[in-house]
């Protein structure tokens, strides 16, 4: 097994914890049960095998990889090690690592993958489809893409996780505690973000490890035991830093090899060891036995309450600019978890599932990522948005179809064809944009993905405004017109062009707006018809810079004041260099924008 070719390609590094003192951190890449195969060359036997001494200080070697899936290249990109102009000539190629490492494990069957990415329960961590956000994701999404990860894990190893692993995302949060960690069954939690100040006092007072009761409603019953990384999850000095373009040397382990160096290094970290403490017993291990180590200890711990917010790294770096950073693709991804159900008729919602799980990674949703990047995440959202959007249309047109078998087993065909206004936020939906004549409505179907009651106020745009909306049973509901101004018209005209190639060939007046009311996991049906007379049924009101605010409803006139103001960023130039920017919110002053009154 080449393990030069396993750094070259990957994030390597590795944990190393303390059963009994506080956490501290070794770096290594892969374990070998009991020997090393040297191509032409007999084994040679090494003890791995090690177990937890009594009395002894016992460091537990967990060796750990990371990869984003996405953030300054796309997750194919870092897969197949391509676009290294972005993270050096010796870029993360996970392709290269998987393969090198299964063709290891196959040629010896003595050798064995105990990470923690491992093949054994106690050697797999939390592993959702990625290492999702905790500050900008929905819970629901959170839950969904844990679902997604364990189900494959289930499916492909027949194994369930019992930790949680979330090292990277910028600061946690107690949801994360509770509903990601005890509710899902996890025995333990270990991150490595937190405040600078806040890891220094914990240092100090070796509180870095606690029992974290992230719900008071649900008490004590969702308490997990929580470990905090002492320095990220980066290690201590030492020369055993095997991250890539790293100063210390690699281990190289082929004998043919003028470097070959597997005894040094060998040597290396034994005099390492013994320097901090000659009681100290080294073994490799993975974060469900160090857990279970913890447990057997029996020792009182920490009660940990709230949130681990806001993240700062180092004064006047609060990372709380990502809250709001790319605010565009978070309300796309927000808005496909109404498409996350499986269908029949060969339509499914598999790859928005998998899109939108991908999306809640910590450099996805955040906004953190390069352009190039979250171009490739709306990519696949769209992709599959507009499968999903298949399989809806079919399902509430089978749904609101008087035929039972929707034209599926050859009945008769389907003739309501229902169409989704995707660019709503644009103004543009050309079904509700047309002319309605001759007697014929326009169906709007709301449909309700969550499990309770809601009501709400939807709009679209129209052409008219001699409009009347009535619901399933005829009854009229009161609705509102209001006339779209010129800027939201000149916006419109540019991006749906560049949407869909082509100007539209109608423009709207007004928005209508009315409410619904829409029972859990179902659907609403409401109609909108001309009407002989304007103002009758739909009433109008502007809200205007230059005429103030109207409403012909209650013949309601008067004057309206807004004011603006705006952040400007800190650019570093000042003593401190730390700069404004999509991770770190540092304004360097709040501005007013001059606007009229009336």
């Amino acid at each position: 097994m080449s393990l030069t070719r396993l750094l070259s390609c990957s994030r390597a590094m590795a944990v190393a914890v303390a059963a009994s003192l506080l956490p501290f951190f070794y770096h290594l890449l892969v374990l070998s049960a009991s020997r090393w195969l040297y191509a032409g060359a007999a084994y040679i036997a090494y003890n791995t095998s090690g177990s937890l001494v009594p009395g002894k200080i016992n460091v537990h070697l967990v060796p750990h990889s990371h990869d984003d899936v996405g953030w300054l290249k796309t997750i194919d990109q870092y897969y197949v090690g391509s676009n290294n102009s972005i993270q050096g000539k010796q870029g993360a190629c996970i392709q290269n690592v998987l393969d090198s490492v299964v063709e290891a494990l196959l040629n010896d069957k003595n050798r064995k993958l105990s990470s923690t990415g491992g093949g054994d329960s106690r050697a797999i961590p939390r592993r959702s489809w990625c290492m999702h956000d905790e500050a900008a994701v929905h819970y629901i999404d959170m839950i969904d893409q844990t679902t997604l990860g364990h189900q494959f894990l289930k499916q492909e190893f027949g194994q369930v996780p019992r930790i949680a692993w979330q090292i990277d995302p910028f600061g946690h949060s107690a949801v994360q505690a509770y509903l990601l960690g005890a509710e899902v069954g996890f025995d333990a939690l270990y991150f490595s973000r937190i405040d600078y100040q806040d890891r220094q006092k914990r240092t100090d007072t070796k509180s870095l490890e606690v029992v974290w009761r992230g719900s008071k409603t649900l008490g004590s019953s969702v308490d997990i035991f929580t470990g905090i990384f002492p320095k990220d999850y980066e290690p201590p000095p030492g020369g055993f830093y095997f991250e890539v373009n790293d100063e210390s040397p690699v281990i190289q382990d082929d004998p043919l090899l003028f470097d070959y160096n597997v005894q040094e290094r060998v040597d290396d970290f034994v005099a390492a060891a013994l320097s901090q403490d000659a009681r100290i017993n080294a073994l490799y291990s993975t974060p469900s036995i160090y857990t279970d180590a913890k447990h057997a200890a029996n020792e009182a711990w920490p009660l940990k309450m709230d949130d681990f917010f806001p993240y700062a790294d180092r004064a006047n770096a609060y990372w709380t600019g990502y809250f709001t950073s790319r605010p565009a693709l978070k309300a796309y991804a927000a808005r496909q978890l109404e498409f996350l159900k499986r269908g029949s008729y060969g339509l499914t919602t598999n790859s928005l599932a998998e899109a939108l799980a991908i999306a809640q990674h910590h450099d996805a949703i955040t906004g953190t990522e390069k352009q190039h990047v979250a171009d490739d995440y709306a990519k696949r959202l769209a992709i599959g948005y507009t499968e999903a959007a298949k399989l809806v249309e079919s399902t509430l047109t089978s749904l609101t179809e008087s035929h039972s078998s929707s034209g599926h087993d050859g009945g008769d065909a389907v003739t309501t064809k229902f169409e989704q206004c995707s660019l709503l936020n644009i103004s543009y939906c050309p079904a509700s944009e047309s002319e309605i004549k001759d007697g014929r409505s326009l169906v709007v179907l709301v449909y309700n993905s969550l499990g309770w009651r809601r009501e709400d106020i939807i709009r679209i745009p129209v052409i008219s405004d001699a409009i009347l909306v009535t619901d399933h049973e005829g009854k009229i509901i009161k609705s509102q017109l209001l006339p779209i101004n010129s800027a939201s018209l000149s916006l419109r005209k540019t991006y749906v062009q560049a949407y869909i190639g082509s100007s539209p060939s109608v423009t709207p007046k007004y928005w209508l707006a009315f409410p619904v009311t829409v029972e859990a996991l179902g659907f609403s049906t409401y109609f909108i018809r001309s009407s002989e007379t304007r103002g009758t049924h739909a009433f109008m009101s502007i809200v205007d810079s230059s005429q103030g605010m109207k409403n012909s409803a209650k013949e309601v006139k008067t004057s309206i004041e807004q004011t603006y103001s705006y952040y400007v960023g800190n650019n570093g130039s000042e003593i401190d260099p730390q700069a404004s920017g999509a991770y770190v919110f540092r304004p360097s002053g709040k501005f007013p924008i001059e606007s009229d009154k009336h």
